[in-house]
């Protein structure tokens, strides 16, 4: 299973339409997921075109992202992994400790807020930051993530540059 990961695209200020390089990684996703800061469902309806798609609320969303039906937090099951889904992470001190109470039975917590691409692992647990595609504020580039699951396993986590 090929899953897109975004956050903070900011829309419409940030984001008018898909970038072409976001585009690109889209195509052939099994699932896409974004970590809140969609700021208009406009986007989740365009992300919805190339495959399903879980979102999150973020401190910039609008009542239309929870008509969507974005939500504080979002659990699924992607083939087989248990991912947990929340917009901001909290501070990084303790920021492993925390995702984990609150996420027991998370294998992975994917996360956005900061704009700061990161992807750090504990035992049993990884969490995933994919920066944001349209704002990199102080990143060198604007940033998605790339995640490959098979058979309830995280095989590859890779960031990708798109700007």
């Amino acid at each position: 299973m090929r899953v897109v990961v975004l956050a903070d695209t900011h829309a419409p200020r940030r984001w008018r339409a898909c970038p072409s390089r976001v585009a690109a990684q889209l195509r052939g996703a099994d699932l896409i997921l974004h970590a809140g800061d969609v700021c208009t469902a406009a986007v989740l309806r365009e992300l919805e075109c190339y495959a399903p798609v879980a979102a999150v609320l973020g401190n910039n969303d609008g009542p239309d992202v929870a008509d969507w039906g974005a939500g504080p937090t979002a659990e699924l099951d992607a083939d087989g992994l248990r991912v947990a889904m929340v917009h901001d992470s909290g501070p990084t001190r303790g920021r492993l400790t925390r995702m984990r109470r609150a996420f027991p039975g998370a294998d992975l917590v994917v996360f956005g807020h900061s704009h700061i691409p990161l992807d750090e692992s504990a035992p049993g647990l990884r969490i995933f930051n994919p920066g944001s595609p349209t704002d990199r504020r102080r990143q060198p580039h604007g940033t998605i993530g790339v995640l490959r699951i098979e058979s309830g396993r995280l095989v590859a986590a890779r960031i990708v540059p798109v700007t």
